[in-house]
């Protein structure tokens, strides 16, 4: 039979009758690339954090054994900023068209810096851990406190501070303009514990930053550290930041720090206590904010933050054709193909495109020194935060105040001179 078979199949190809072709393979065809993946903004009109910060993820807020854990914020009714504000969804003008989508933050706040005016908002008074965006708080403080030009020489709770780190060492010295650029380029969390006890350490920091947030209006805050590590307490707001940077904005060093790109920080000698070691020489610091490396157009600058609890969180401002539009975001994440990067691109260019007169509500202007404020916070007689000012802190020039002290002191002394010289006559008759 195997014979039979044999002869068959040589006789075939003997005869010249090619074999029968294969089956060609299957050509791959390329799949359509996968849809986005959804993206789920979080549900905030039932009110979840009113009064209270999202859950911890963790064991950051324990307190201490023998402790108590502070008590929740008073929420201020009427809410600050206006009626509309008080809202715990998406508060936003019909005529102002859609808000961006795929927004993953549970709250925001988009507005004019000029004006004041809130263009649109979700949850703006929702209480969120801010993480580092709260060192613009800390940044307001030491520029009205401190001397740019101090010179500050770490200790090891500066060095070893947890977290993001500009890399202070031991044997370097500082000046307080380094310790704040550090702050606010790369967040360094060393920075922000020197500058504290530079102004008189973490607890009169805290109540000084506590005191500054009341003055503004910022009722939803409560600084528990001073770099935004996550700590009991700790909380803010997107309408309370939103009041920090328009405040911040106003001054000159600040607008000057968080535009840098880049920034040579000081190194430090080698550690005799590491054996192998070498100095540590200056080197670049590079800006966290993308939008800013990046080059997104009309950018003045912003503030990154970010801890397990917290999630992501920023702020900032761009400007253009005149018109400067400030973004918050807090408790967000980046996911694929929506980047909190491109979340705030959208956020400004839907700020930028609304007509200036759309408002939902108002930033409010810093109470006055006695803490009086009006009805809806504001106050009627304090400066606008965002007023540039003509010098930095700590300028020579004169107050107004001083001024008019001297003319009173100039005009004492000639009325006692002419008082001398009128008796002298007198005295000669």
């Amino acid at each position: 039979m195997f014979a039979l078979v044999a002869a068959v199949t040589f006789g075939i190809f003997a005869a010249g009758v090619p074999p029968v072709a294969a089956a060609p393979l299957p050509v791959a065809v390329p799949l359509p690339a996968p849809p986005p993946p959804a993206v789920t903004t979080p549900a905030t009109d039932h009110c979840p954090h009113k009064v209270a910060t999202p859950p911890a993820v963790d064991e950051s807020e324990v307190v201490a054994p023998g402790s108590a854990a502070p008590t929740p914020l008073p929420v201020p009714t009427p809410a600050v900023g206006g009626d509309e504000l008080a809202g715990c969804g998406v508060v936003a003008d019909p005529a102002a068209g859609p808000v961006p989508p795929r927004l993953t933050s549970a709250g925001w706040l988009i507005a004019d810096l000029e004006s004041g005016r809130v263009i649109a908002a979700k949850d703006p008074h929702g209480r969120y851990r801010p993480a580092s965006t709260i060192k613009v708080l800390l940044a307001l403080v030491a520029l009205d406190e401190l001397d740019l030009a101090t010179r500050v020489v770490p200790t090891p709770e500066d060095w070893s501070a947890e977290g993001d780190s500009c890399g202070m060492g031991p044997g370097g010295v500082y000046t307080v303009r380094d310790l704040l650029t550090g702050l606010l380029l790369v967040s360094g969390n060393d920075c922000a514990h020197a500058l504290a006890r530079e102004l008189g350490g973490v607890d009169a920091a805290l109540e000084k930053m506590n005191d500054r947030a009341q003055r503004l209006g910022a009722h939803d805050t409560r600084a528990a550290s001073p770099s935004g590590l996550d700590a009991a307490g700790m909380s803010s707001s997107p309408y309370d930041l939103a009041l920090f940077f328009r405040a911040a904005l106003a001054e000159p060093t600040f607008r000057e720090m968080i535009a840098m790109r880049t920034f040579r920080f000081p190194g430090y000698p080698r550690r005799p206590d590491v054996p192998g070691d070498k100095d540590h020489p200056a080197y670049d610091m590079y800006s966290t904010n993308h939008l800013l490396l990046d080059g997104y157009p009309g950018i003045i600058g912003g503030k990154t933050g970010y801890t397990d609890d917290a999630r992501k969180t920023f702020v900032g401002a761009a400007e253009r054709d005149g018109r400067t539009v400030i973004i918050v975001q807090m408790f967000g994440l980046s996911v694929d193909g929506d980047l909190y990067w491109d979340q705030a691109e959208s956020m400004f260019d839907y700020g930028f495109r609304t007509d200036p007169a759309i408002s939902v509500g108002r930033l409010v202007e810093p109470s006055s020194s006695d803490g009086a404020t009006t009805s809806d916070g504001a106050s009627s007689t304090a400066p606008a935060p965002y007023e540039k000012r003509a010098t930095a802190a700590g300028s020579d020039r004169a107050s107004s105040t001083s001024v008019q002290i001297l003319i009173g002191l100039v005009a004492a002394l000639v009325a006692v001179a002419l008082l001398l010289l009128g008796l002298r006559f007198a005295g000669r008759r």
